[in-house]
């Protein structure tokens, strides 16, 4: 009897899909409850899977974090990539000196990328539990049960559609055993088709209470979509509110890096009389800030061994040291011994023995004269 029906129901669902036989609608009500649950599970599934790229770039680590949650087993803890590049920027510190600039400075860049790497480690899991775990928990939970449930719906229509069908049938037999009757068998047969047409009448009141029940079912788990929109509204807040603590805790981080690095105002000058060419931090910052504004005006040099000996006519090129600059801000010359320069124009610069270390000699064409390394992006 189960072969009969199975084979009854694949029968008539691939007749409902050649349009060779009829099938019970749904209501309108539950045809768009459904369309609704199948867009929350669509887009819901997109945004979990673009998040955990977000969260995670690197598909083997996703890959392992799959791993481990289905044996249910803790995820081990990673460390992050800039944690990492804190590490190795302290262990080169080690090797080139903590005392040197260059050794010093990567001790406190180091320690603020680890800072930073702290705060994105925070994030990762605040996002996990508030957003991520709501959203797994819905394409693994709740439409798992309404998948069923769906699928239970189904089988309880094609059951119905068959009764319908067999009430049909009995019913043309009937009729057309009415229409000839055979007066030698007329009692007896037509007694057997009233009573296939009564049991197939109860077979359909059967099966349209079993359909109504399981559409009334699956109408309340539908409608519980909407409570799951709430829910994830509320957890798209906790994502905003944990993303933006993170930017602004790592706005704070470079903010203060910014402040360690401006208490050695030469550091980048250590070395100008050897290695030819010097550049002051305020370089760094104007040049990486996307639409700084240009730095003040730097006061001219004044001590008297460079006033009473330099002359810019007669300074030469050093054979080797010079370098391109590109220029950041257009400068106009407090002076004759000054250079006027135009944003974006490249020019050469170098330095000669006795300079202040915060200007460089620029030549453009036949053109030549002091201009401020603040201005200036030093090209190698």
């Amino acid at each position: 009897n189960e072969f009969r029906l199975a084979f009854c129901t694949f029968c008539l669902y691939t007749e409902e899909k050649l349009g060779q036989a009829e099938k019970t609608e749904l209501d309108a009500h539950l045809e768009n409850l459904i369309a609704r649950a199948d867009c929350t599970k669509n887009w819901t599934e997109k945004i979990f899977r673009q998040t955990e790229v977000l969260l995670q770039p690197n598909p083997s680590a996703r890959i392992e974090e799959f791993f481990y949650e289905k044996l249910d087993r803790k995820i081990p803890s990673r460390t992050t990539n800039a944690e990492l590049l804190g590490q190795h920027m302290q262990d080169a510190a080690k090797e080139f000196g903590p005392g040197t600039p260059y050794g010093s400075t990567l001790i406190t860049v180091g320690e603020f990328q680890r800072r930073l790497g702290g705060a994105e480690r925070e994030f990762l899991q605040m996002s996990a539990i508030n957003f991520l775990t709501p959203l797994r928990n819905f394409l693994e939970g709740d439409w798992k049960t309404i998948s069923k449930e769906r699928r239970l719906l189904e089988n309880r229509r094609l059951d119905l559609d068959i009764c319908k069908a067999r009430l049909k049938k009995a019913k043309l037999a009937e009729a057309k055993s009415a229409a000839a009757p055979d007066f030698q068998e007329t009692r007896p047969r037509n007694y057997v088709l009233s009573a296939s047409a009564s049991a197939a009448e109860h077979e359909l009141r059967v099966a349209q209470t079993e359909f109504d029940r399981q559409a009334e079912v699956t109408r309340l788990l539908l409608e519980g979509i909407s409570s799951t929109h709430v829910n994830h509204l509320r957890c798209l807040h906790e994502f905003v509110e944990a993303q933006a603590a993170y930017y602004a805790q790592c706005h704070k981080h470079m903010q203060d890096l910014q402040k360690e690095l401006s208490r050695f105002p030469n550091s980048f000058a250590v070395n100008a009389s050897t290695s030819g060419v010097s550049a002051g931090p305020s370089h760094l910052s104007s040049a990486t800030l996307p639409e700084a504004s240009p730095p003040s005006h730097p006061s001219n040099p004044s001590n008297a061994l460079e006033s009473s000996t330099l002359k810019i006519e007669e300074v030469k090129p050093p054979a080797t040291g010079t370098r391109k600059a590109k220029v950041l801000y257009d400068y106009d010359a407090a002076d004759t011994s000054e250079l006027s320069l135009l944003a974006d124009e490249l020019i050469t610069v170098y330095t000669v023995p006795g300079m202040d270390p915060d200007w460089l000699i620029g030549e453009r064409g036949n053109q030549k004269g002091k201009v401020p390394v603040t201005y200036l992006e030093l090209l190698s």
